[in-house]
């Protein structure tokens, strides 16, 4: 079954094709791991996903969603990472991590803490900022737009981040260029309204997000992959388009990026999203196909047979599950299970004979 089939990206081995998508916590302490992630994560991998992703990581403090988000701006953070990719990988499973800058859509308190925007009296509060000072809603700040230095800064940042990343033992990075964070508020003119070099036409648009990509590929060891994040479209009339995406993904493999993860939304309040089982699939379906290129389907992909199908039907080549591993983090043994499949090389053997024995 192709999705209990190793995959094989640049050097990297992996052993199955059920990834884990990079899910915020919101557990951080001044954007440092602690316990929370070690058992968090390392779960997923005893329950045999085959690549565990990192939540979306902020490449400086001013680059979080919240306070509550993970950072990797110094070598502490890098350390303190260092533990979880050594439990993770001591379970035969894969692991990454999503570098991020929030843009406009970040100083937010925590989700059960309301997750709006933080008032300017708050002490964690910061100065949002995006490609224009235009703010995500009328409930949100007004973003400083950035000015070429401050983008040039940007992109070493990430180069940073990325060198820490494999300091940390990291298998690979995934850029963040989804749900309307900055990199994504560049692409869709909905955000970007510049009028230099970085702004207007989709060539413009596309260079800040093409520059972190080229330098971060730089620094990047040749046999490590690299994985980019879209939305493949903000699903509002005058943003960012699917075939938009297909000419940036063109880019990216000139780049040497190796898988897309196709996701899709976030760059306005207003957009009315389709949401149903396997709605973006489409998306890495195409791209797939018109670009010749490594994709990840990702959206309430919850059903066995609905996950075996989009593989077996070619639609993407590996799937991140998000929401249905919070609510399972033994998912990917239970399907190998409901398939008749043999767990040997999939559960630790310290579970494994209670697994077999279930009826």
């Amino acid at each position: 079954m192709k999705l209990f089939s190793p995959i094989q990206i640049r050097s990297l081995q992996i052993r199955n094709r059920i990834f884990m998508s990079p899910m915020c916590q919101y557990s951080a302490q001044n954007g440092l791991a602690n316990d929370w992630h070690l058992v968090h994560l390392g779960s997923r991998a005893i329950g045999g996903a085959g690549l565990i992703m990192v939540e979306a990581t902020g490449i400086e403090p001013e680059g979080r969603i919240s306070y509550g988000c993970l950072g990797l701006w110094s070598q502490e953070h890098a350390e303190a990472l260092k533990p979880i990719v050594r439990f993770v990988k001591s379970q035969g499973t894969a692991i990454g991590i999503q570098l991020n800058h929030a843009g406009r859509k970040g100083a937010c308190d925590l989700p059960w803490h309301g997750e709006k925007p933080l008032k300017k009296d708050h002490p964690e509060f910061w100065q949002v900022v995006g490609p224009s000072a235009t703010p995500f809603d009328e409930e949100s700040f007004t973003p400083h737009e950035l000015s070429q230095k401050e983008i040039k800064d940007l992109v070493q940042k990430y180069m940073e981040a990325t060198k820490r990343a494999m300091e940390a033992g990291f298998d690979l990075v995934e850029l963040h260029m989804a749900h309307g964070y900055l990199l994504h508020e560049f692409l869709s003119p909905l955000s970007n309204q510049r009028g230099d070099e970085y702004g207007g036409s989709l060539e413009n648009r596309m260079r800040f997000p093409l520059e972190v990509t080229k330098a971060v590929r730089k620094v990047l060891p040749e046999d490590r992959p690299l994985f980019v994040r879209i939305s493949a479209t903000d699903w509002v009339t005058g943003g960012w388009t699917d075939d938009e995406s297909v000419s940036l993904v063109h880019e990216f493999k000139k780049i040497g990026v190796d898988l897309i993860d196709c996701s899709s939304g976030g760059s306005t309040s207003n957009a009315k999203i389709p949401a149903g089982p396997g709605f973006q699939v489409q998306f890495a379906e195409k791209i797939r196909r018109e670009c010749g290129i490594l994709t990840g389907a990702v959206g309430l992909i919850t059903e066995f047979d609905q996950a075996r199908n989009i593989l077996e039907e070619e639609k993407a080549d590996v799937l991140f599950i998000g929401r249905e591993l919070l609510r399972d983090a033994y998912w990917p043994a239970h399907m190998a299970k409901h398939f008749g499949l043999n767990l040997d090389h999939l559960m630790p053997y310290q579970y494994l004979r209670y697994i077999q024995r279930r009826k």
